[in-house]
């Protein structure tokens, strides 16, 4: 095998595929990517059996050829390269040279039939949607997502279609992320739940381009994603989903729109009193047209006030900091509008049409709070 390619549209697709190369394996092979140049086109693949990338580069084919290289020598190697062309060029017996201006590298491969290839999906259903829409969507979902491998369910978000909508839940038993999309045709109803590590890598890749589509086609047991010269294909995480919509009510007994920059510093000014690991509340006490903030811990405290518009009763409630910044954060509107029951139940961050809503648990706070 022989190709020629620029080094930037070499590395661009090493990174792309890297995010599937495993840190850990018995497998030694997939540690490897996968440069396939058997047909007309040049391929870089890599798989970790849960999470394959398959990715096209432009380039010249001097001799057709496949040969797997190992991951992370490789993409070390191609990033510290000049900003010339790069040639590689490997034998039968898998030796391959890697040549860049005056740089030359000698390296052993492996034989490419030794790779597993990305499997081939019946593709049942599929959606469109723009790069920047999931790239959105992700960012504004994923933070919720458990990293808990006793649930392997909270580990994954929720992919549904219903009609033209598509809802996608992540959740982690302290909070509950939700977006509704409405998408621009009506298609099959279907559930999945997408593994939080594939979208988080996904997030990484497209660009988030609004004029660029991504195509995104679900099996019983696969999620492929396709955009660009790139093909994304992940296993799907089995079960059923939490019953989410049960968790969900429109009751409140308070109501409050409140600016969401200034609720946003201000939470995050309450966090320099709070070390890390530490699992001390921020009170919200709510009252007529205002909302006092305060926080005790053993570092100091601090209270203080924001304007509000206020609709039902007074409440005092407490909450996780860290929670409620990394919802507010994904937000985009200037004003919120927050919903609230009792001491004790869910607090709602939603808009009037549901586009968005999140979900924070309580805190049980001590009167001295």
């Amino acid at each position: 095998m022989k190709i020629v390619c620029s080094k930037s549209t070499l590395l661009k697709g090493v990174n792309i595929v890297s995010k599937a190369v495993p840190t850990r394996t018995t497998m030694a092979i997939l540690e490897c990517i996968l440069i396939d140049a058997s047909t007309d086109e040049i391929k870089l693949i890599a798989n970790d059996m849960e999470l394959g990338i398959e990715t096209k580069i432009e380039g010249d084919i001097v001799e057709r050829g496949i040969i797997a290289l190992d991951a992370k020598i490789f993409s070390e190697m191609v990033r510290k390269l000049p900003d010339e062309d790069v040639s590689i060029e490997s034998d039968s017996s898998f030796k391959t040279i890697i040549s860049c201006g005056k740089a030359k590298f000698n390296l052993i491969g492996k034989p490419g039939d030794d790779f597993s290839y990305l499997p081939y999906i019946e593709k049942n259903t599929s959606i469109v949607l723009s790069q920047f829409t999931l790239k959105e969507v992700i960012r504004q979902t994923i933070f919720s997502v458990g990293f808990n491998d006793n649930n392997k369910i909270m580990t994954g978000e929720l992919f549904e279609i219903d009609g033209n909508i598509l809802k996608v839940v992540g959740l982690d038993g302290h909070r509950i992320s939700i977006r509704n999309i409405e998408m621009k045709n009506s298609y099959e109803n279907k559930k999945v739940i997408v593994p939080g590590k594939t979208l988080n890598e996904i997030s990484k890749i497209i660009s988030g381009n609004a004029d660029e589509d991504v195509i995104i086609s679900m099996t019983d047991n696969h999620i492929v994603f396709e955009f660009d010269n790139t093909v994304v294909v992940s296993r799907l995480i089995e079960g059923d989903y939490f019953k989410v919509d049960q968790m969900l009510t429109s009751d409140y007994t308070t109501k409050v729109r409140i600016n969401k920059k200034d609720l946003l510093e201000c939470i995050d000014r309450s966090t320099l009193l709070v070390k890390e690991g530490d699992k001390k509340p921020i009170v919200m006490e709510v009252k007529d047209n205002s909302v006092e903030l305060r926080i005790n811990s053993t570092i100091g405290s601090m209270r203080e006030e924001i304007d509000i518009e206020k609709e039902g009763n007074d409440i005092t409630i407490g909450f996780n900091a860290k929670f409620y910044i990394d919802a507010l954060r994904v937000i985009d509107e200037e004003e919120i509008d927050i919903y609230m029951m009792n001491p004790m139940a869910p607090c709602f961050i939603r808009d009037e049409n549901n586009t968005y809503i999140y979900l924070i648990l309580p805190v049980k706070i001590k009167e001295n709070n």
